[in-house]
């Protein structure tokens, strides 16, 4: 979710990152060097301590990596406040150098390739709180209405290693998936990712709970929950349903998760597979912030109110209909979570697709002609005034476009093709041919355009990397008229759907001017049919 604001209300409430300098920090973060690449990484097994009074953790994160090419040296990363005790190799304490948030690791002897090896990193420190969670990272510290702690963490584009030791980068997940092991105060609980395993005592009165993530998984995924929660269980076609909440909210969130959940997975399952962690169950986690899309422990701070915190983001009415955070987060499990970008400036493979599931999902639950008000409504959210897609490399992301201008790009695109049928078995093939896998914005494209069969290159080009959208001109010739697109792109190629009297007749424009067929007497006579194309028409 990361970065969702009311546009409608404040605008985008982030500090948005276009062009600009890159430093040396941003080149460590976001860049691919061979102390990246060398390794991959096959599991974590993170272990550690929160002390929600000095608001500090501590532990060790053990990470099991495979040798791609030889090497002797690594780069992990953990944010640079945060102190490393020791890293451990086969026994030995190995030596490290830090840069900003970099932590170069050196081995004694080069690592074979094809070896599979392992580091322990003991560390601990006061993480960065966020100031306004889920907008900018770092760890949250409320307390519910008993003044006990409640705490959670979100770090999505801020970087994982803002809390523990990692290879942060979305390159890289863990193959065989993570352990999670964190110890609070006794009377609470902490839930993570995956499954429970169970809880064990220890001696200085706090309690370690146990979970484990069989999936690979984003790094800015693994998360942590601490509170006093009570836990609801349900099943859903053999799909696990955990919900754990507040213990004051136990009743009323009973009630609330039963409206949206089971309809949105049966939509969801339909449009586009299976639930991608069936082996990790499915969890709706209470936050004290509004959402995230951690994988398989969604974190819900909706205050169980339909739409978005009261509100409704298209302003069509449809929106109140639904909890905005259950329906947007979970998306996520398909589009982020399942399917990855490579990089964040490729962010709108996450979000595009995810803002397109909420009118998915008003379409199986509400018609066709609710989801396009639903859709449409959104617009009046894009400001058109960055391109959708960041600077690669330097972690940043491009627009907030790329929530709703993203999906109305895929609206657009469904009405191209034309087909209903062929729309939904191309999503669908593209969810389960990406499944659990890391991609970017030209494997999308040459998807998209295989499964077609058309060159919509010039349309994705058109809609990410520029600001503007595609404007359709029409001026009148005698009885006639002609049309044209007006776009940065020099080659773009699109139909458009108009009425005449009544009837649709299709336009396959172009950069140059042509002649309709269609005789029209003015052009009160013609509607083009934008609520089904995300265009501006002169």
């Amino acid at each position: 979710m990361k970065k969702l604001l009311l546009l409608a209300f404040v605008g985008l409430g982030f500090q948005q990152i276009t062009a600009q300098e890159t430093t040396r920090r941003d080149t460590l973060q976001g860049g691919l060097r061979f102390e990246r690449t060398c390794f991959d990484v096959q599991r974590y097994n993170l272990d550690i301590q929160v002390l929600p009074r000095t608001k500090k953790i501590e532990g060790n994160n053990e990470i099991i990596f495979k040798v791609v090419d030889n090497t002797s040296k690594i780069q992990i990363d953990l944010f640079e406040n945060m102190q490393i005790d020791s890293i451990v190799w086969n026994t030995k304490k190995l030596t490290y150098k830090r840069e900003f948030d970099a932590v170069f690791v050196k081995f004694p002897s080069e690592l074979p390739k094809g070896s599979t090896q392992n580091i322990k990193v003991y560390y601990q420190g006061n993480p960065k709180v966020a100031k306004n969670a889920p907008w900018d990272g770092g760890f949250v510290y409320s307390n519910d209405s008993k003044k006990q702690p409640w705490i959670g963490v979100a770090v999505q584009g801020t970087g994982a290693s803002l809390w523990y030791p990692v290879k942060d980068t979305q390159t890289d997940e863990p193959d065989n998936g993570a352990s999670v092991k964190v110890a609070v105060p006794d009377g609470l609980m902490n839930v993570s990712n995956g499954r429970f395993l169970g809880s064990e005592k220890l001696a200085n009165n706090f309690t370690r709970w146990n979970w484990e993530v069989k999936n690979p998984i984003n790094t800015y995924n693994i998360t942590l929950n601490i509170g006093d929660y009570v836990h609801i269980h349900d099943n859903h076609n053999g799909l696990d349903l955990d919900y754990y909440v507040l213990r004051e909210n136990e009743e009323k969130a009973r009630k609330h998760f039963e409206d949206d959940v089971k309809p949105m997975l049966d939509c969801f399952q339909s449009k586009f597979g299976k639930y991608p962690f069936w082996e990790d169950g499915y969890k709706l986690v209470e936050t004290p912030y509004l959402g995230m899309e951690h994988q398989s422990a969604v974190a819900y701070g909706n205050k169980y109110k339909k739409g978005y915190m009261g509100f409704d983001m298209s302003g069509t009415g449809v929106g109140m209909k639904f909890d905005y955070i259950t329906i947007h987060e979970t998306g996520h499990e398909w589009f982020g979570n399942s399917i990855t970008s490579k990089d964040i400036a490729d962010m709108w493979i996450h979000e595009g697709f995810t803002t397109y599931t909420e009118t998915v999902f008003v379409e199986c639950t509400q018609g066709y002609d609710a989801a396009m008000k639903y859709i449409n409504g959104q617009s009046k959210n894009v400001r058109n005034d960055k391109p959708i897609i960041g600077q690669f490399g330097v972690n940043r992301e491009g627009s907030g476009d790329m929530y709703y201008k993203g999906s109305l790009l895929l609206n657009t695109l469904r009405h191209v093709i034309n087909n209903d049928t062929k729309w939904w078995a191309i999503l669908l093939k593209y969810s389960e041919t990406y499944k659990k896998q890391i991609i970017d914005t030209p494997t999308v494209i040459a998807f998209f355009n295989a499964e077609t069969g058309r060159n919509l290159t010039p349309i994705f080009n058109q809609y990410l990397n520029h600001k503007s959208i595609p404007q359709l001109e029409i001026k009148g010739f005698k009885n006639r008229f002609q049309y044209r697109w007006k776009t940065d792109d020099p080659n773009f190629e699109m139909p458009v759907d108009i009425m005449i009297h009544g009837r649709k007749v299709r336009l396959n424009a172009t950069n140059e001017w042509k002649k309709a067929g269609e005789i029209i007497t003015s052009f009160d006579d013609l509607k083009v049919l934008t609520n089904q194309f995300y265009i501006k028409v002169n």
